[in-house]
């Protein structure tokens, strides 16, 4: 059960839930979108779907699988824009491997290839929005802090 999810996915009076592998949850969201589209539309838009709960305790390895950043997508949000969201959120203050954004990213239906994601991690560093740095040969990445000198200058 090492990646295995439960979500739910409500909008409006319409409402299913998922339970299984990260990777056949993923699958099956293209699906779910679809029959979506097939129903009324609600007259809010619910574009956020959040894990709902672990199936099991998890071990040390499987901490990702719980610890998952909340945020609301919007229609037009770019790979890059829902990235930026999830740094913002306190998910993103610890350093996060390029798998792991992934992972947060499939657990919203959102599935990239890695070399996508990678090349969006790599651009919003390079332009100061996430700080990108190596821990144990491998890049990470966190929330981009604003300097002191910058914040207090703005006020």
């Amino acid at each position: 059960m090492a990646g295995e999810l439960k979500i739910r996915v409500k909008v409006g009076e319409f409402e299913v839930e998922l339970q299984g592998e990260v990777e056949t949850i993923a699958k099956a969201m293209d699906t779910i979108r679809e029959i979506f589209t097939w129903m009324p539309q609600p007259t809010t838009t619910v574009s956020q779907i959040k894990p709902i709960e672990p199936l099991a305790t998890p071990t040390t390895s499987e901490i990702t699988q719980v610890n998952l950043p909340h945020i609301k997508i919007e229609k037009g949000d770019s790979l890059a824009d829902i990235i930026v969201k999830m740094f913002l959120d306190p998910w993103g203050r610890s350093p996060r491997r390029l798998s792991e954004v992934r992972e947060a990213l499939a657990s919203y239906g959102l599935v990239h290839p890695k070399q996508s994601v990678a090349v969006a991690l790599l651009r919003l560093s390079q332009v100061g929005k996430l700080r990108r740095f190596k821990e144990g040969g491998e890049y990470v990445y966190t929330a981009s802090l604003p300097l002191v000198s910058e914040s207090s200058s703005q006020g």
